[in-house]
């Protein structure tokens, strides 16, 4: 645990305040409102009021005679930015004219204040700054430049520009990050660190900048032109900084630096939840405060406003286990609801069933779909219930992406099947050949006018090998074309269809990874996805009842899209990182067994298994009045034998027995498996050994 500083003492309101600080806030708020000047970190807990105690720190400042251009406020968004400055006129705006605060993204108060200083960084006055389309643009324009000979497939161009963001916010070269981060794309980093470098000699060249420049030429500015960062830093007497667990290295030393000697600087933030260093966020910002500001103020919100003393006595139980982190115990505001649900289920389709049938239990007692939402740590692991749910006519939104069935990668491998079980099916031949790199709409139709002039009785993969069809390909995409035609005949045996499961690895393993490796990243779960609807697909027992069975689902789909304008009651589906910020009445987190949360790949080592804990927290303390934490005690029979799953340790390290914070749900599915489960995957914690009415 980290030893929080002893608060500074803090100034009394004065009578003669014209806002009535104690009267609006708790005793934790005004607190932090009131402190001292100097660098003041204050950790808020869920729902504990952070924005209205930045805001009120805001106005007390200006009360206290901060001019309102002495200030910056820095938050993440610019909606937040409004929001923020919308309160705090609503509390000063009668003796300050808060316009004139500087307050936005990280991005915008960088881009104003870059204008002004620009020629000293050997940019004109008038840089450009380029947005992702425009950045993506120019770095298509390096790569052609660069003439690539490798046969390699090479990163989208999408990859490489978030290769170099990745290495600017991390302050690392981009060999690292590529080491570290993107090892798949080793054997081409000659060319990639030669891309790398040109699309930033063009920016400088041209006078551009990307939103990542930015930052780090502000830091130029600052630490470069000492001249320039005093002027700016006696500008400043007070910087603000909204969800500061958040901050990548970059973002950090910015703030340091323009806080200056003054050091008045207020920092809001949870370290329980850091969630995103994958995007490159660093947790060391938050938690080493103290040490980088010696002496500094640390306030701690603990009063709870959004949720149960049951939900929270959960939450607090599973974040406990963290070593690194700033020890609070949050205290409901609410009075007692329902205790939090432990259900082990069979198996996700199980899993899925008991979701929707809950679903329209709350509804039918007068809960609407908008006031629920299902959690889940990765896009894949909202499958099986995207079908129950459409299969139920229940209607959902995924705020994690698209819907699964509906995202081009899966429709790719679909489209390969499709094709398999009708040779004839002319969209998903013109979608899957266009995926052999050298083969455009043009080629694609030329290739299927062949091929359906061909004789009567040829198979597929038997036409695909006739010189006729083949005269149309280039050189360049004759290889490619020789795989494709491989994987065809394979994916065509007559007892293939037997096992559409297997067909979709026949997809991956005949080429399709390596695409994916090269057009996504590896924290988008593409692959995944498919491994995750291949295990869905050996539940069915052939090829046409698998795609029968995805046919409702675009179905359903959309009648949905048809009625798309009009306002209804809609249940969300979303991973847990989309839903920080949220909250909703009853929540329900899937796929809690260990290798899906925690991810396998994502709890490697203390630190990222602590990041997942704290991804945990974040799930459960997103409910309000309801919560159900669900997992599968196996995944679908393959070769005739259930492979039995471990229960995630998040839930295992809860207390047991009267001390649980839950009640356990044991669907009658699932009896007969727990029952027989050995120890080691029956327990210890909320499984127990025994099963449980």
């Amino acid at each position: 645990m980290v030893t929080q500083p002893t608060p500074r003492t803090v100034a009394p309101t004065s009578a003669s305040s014209r806002i009535d600080y104690a009267g609006l806030l708790n005793e934790e708020q005004l607190r932090a409102v009131e402190a001292e000047a100097g660098p003041v970190l204050v950790i808020a807990g869920a729902g504990s009021g952070k924005t209205r105690t930045l805001t009120f720190r805001v106005a007390r400042l200006l009360e206290r005679g901060v001019q309102p251009e002495n200030l910056l406020l820095l938050t993440f968004t610019n909606k937040a930015a409004r929001e923020m400055t919308r309160r705090v006129a609503d509390l000063a705006g009668s003796f300050a004219d808060v316009r004139r605060i500087l307050g936005g993204t990280f991005h915008h108060a960088a881009h104003l204040l870059l204008r002004q200083h620009a020629g000293m960084l050997g940019y004109s006055d008038r840089f450009t700054v380029l947005d992702r389309e425009d950045a993506r643009d120019l770095m298509v324009t390096c790569l052609a430049e660069r003439k690539l000979k490798s046969d390699k497939r090479f990163p989208r161009p999408e990859l490489v520009l978030d290769l170099v963001s990745l290495a600017t916010n991390l302050q690392q070269a981009v060999s690292e990050v590529l080491f570290d981060r993107r090892p798949q794309f080793l054997p081409l980093a000659p060319e990639i660190l030669a891309t790398a470098a040109r699309y930033r000699q063009r920016k400088a060249q041209l006078h551009l900048m990307d939103f990542d420049d930015l930052l780090l030429n502000l830091k130029r500015l600052l630490t470069e032109h000492p001249t320039v960062r005093a002027q700016l830093t006696e500008r400043f007497h007070s910087v603000l900084v909204d969800e500061y667990q958040d901050t990548n290295k970059l973002q950090g030393e910015l703030v340091d630096l323009l806080a200056g000697e003054r050091r008045d600087l207020t920092v809001v933030g949870d370290d329980c939840q850091s969630i995103y260093s994958f995007r490159g966020a660093d947790f060391s910002n938050i938690i080493g405060f103290p040490e980088r500001h010696p002496g500094c103020a640390v306030f701690t919100l603990t009063r709870n406003y959004r949720s149960t003393p049951e939900v929270l006595q959960l939450a607090n139980a599973a974040i406990s286990r963290n070593e690194r982190q700033f020890p609070k115990t949050l205290v409901a505001e609410r009075p007692s609801g329902a205790r939090p649900v432990v259900v082990p289920a069979l198996d996700a389709a199980d899993q899925a069933a008991w979701v929707a049938r809950r679903v329209l239990e709350l509804r039918d007692g007068g809960l609407s779909l908008e006031a629920m939402a299902v959690l889940y740590r990765a896009h894949n692991h909202s499958l099986e219930l995207q079908l129950e749910l459409t299969r139920l006519g229940i209607p959902f939104r995924v705020r994690s992406g698209v819907r699964f069935f509906e995202q081009p990668h899966v429709k790719d491998v679909l489209a390969h099947l499709r094709l398999v079980n009708n040779p004839g099916d002319e969209l998903a031949f013109k979608r899957v050949v266009r995926a052999v790199p050298g083969v455009g709409p043009t080629t694609a139709e030329h290739l299927w006018t062949s091929l359906r002039a061909l004789p009567e009785g040829l198979s597929l993969a038997e036409g695909l090998a006739r010189d006729e069809v083949r005269t149309h390909l280039s050189r360049k995409s004759r290889p490619g074309f020789e795989r494709f035609a491989v994987l065809m005949g394979r994916l065509g045996r007559p007892e293939a269809a037997a096992d559409p499961g297997r067909l979709i690895e026949e997809v991956l393993a005949g080429g399709y990874a390596e695409v994916l490796a090269a057009e996504s990243s590896p924290e988008e779960g593409r692959e995944d996805d498919l491994r995750q609807l291949a295990e869905y697909a050996r539940r069915l027992e052939d090829l046409p009842r698998f795609l029968s069975e995805l046919a409702l689902v675009a179905e359903f789909a959309a009648k949905e899209a048809l009625g798309a304008g009009a306002p209804g009651d809609v249940l969300t589906l979303t991973t847990v990182h989309q839903s920080k910020g949220l909250e909703w009445r009853a929540v329900f987190v899937l796929w809690l067994v260990d290798g899906r949360f925690p991810m396998s790949q994502a709890a490697r080592s203390a630190e990222e298994e602590e990041e997942e804990r704290r991804l945990f927290y974040v799930a459960t303390t997103r409910a309000r009045d309801h919560l159900a934490l669900v997992y599968p005690l196996s995944v679908l029979p393959r070769e005739g034998e259930r492979i039995l799953l471990r229960p995630s340790r998040f839930l295992e390290e809860l207390p047991a027995g009267e001390g649980a914070p839950y009640d356990r749900l044991v669907l009658a599915s699932a009896e007969a498996v727990l029952g027989g489960l050995p120890l080691g995957l029956a327990g210890p914690g909320p499984m127990g050994s025994e099963p449980e009415d």
